[in-house]
């Protein structure tokens, strides 16, 4: 069986592909979009939109999601985001944690899917 790597970099993968499942990497926002988690998180959306269309995948198909928030405070803003862009009756399993710290100072928000392939 084998393994197929998206946008393979040296530390990772954007997405990798075993028995059409899709593993993305964690997603965050562009730079220049400030603290606004809502704005951060239609970014990792988006993000995770692209990566999934070069997985031959879309959000139809997302089968788990895990957000990281680095202030739980941030939850309604992120939720918003999100609702706005689930799949209504397709939505994933999720769980919601809060993270001290991202891999930089101005990431408010991770998110991390698994997908199955179309």
């Amino acid at each position: 069986m084998s393994i197929q790597r998206i946008e393979p970099g040296p530390r990772l993968s954007e997405a990798v592909i075993f028995q059409k499942t899709v593993y993305l990497a964690g997603q965050v926002a562009d730079e220049g979009c400030g603290s606004d988690i809502y704005k951060q998180t239609q970014q990792a959306l988006a993000s995770i939109d692209r990566a999934l269309a070069l997985s031959g995948s879309d959000k139809s198909r997302l089968l788990m999601a895990t957000i990281y928030l680095t202030n739980m405070d941030t939850f309604a803003d992120m939720n918003r985001a999100w609702q706005e862009w689930v799949v209504p009756g397709a939505t994933p399993a999720r769980a919601t944690l809060q993270s001290a710290r991202l891999a930089r100072p101005e990431y408010g928000v991770e998110i991390c899917v698994i997908a199955a392939q179309n």
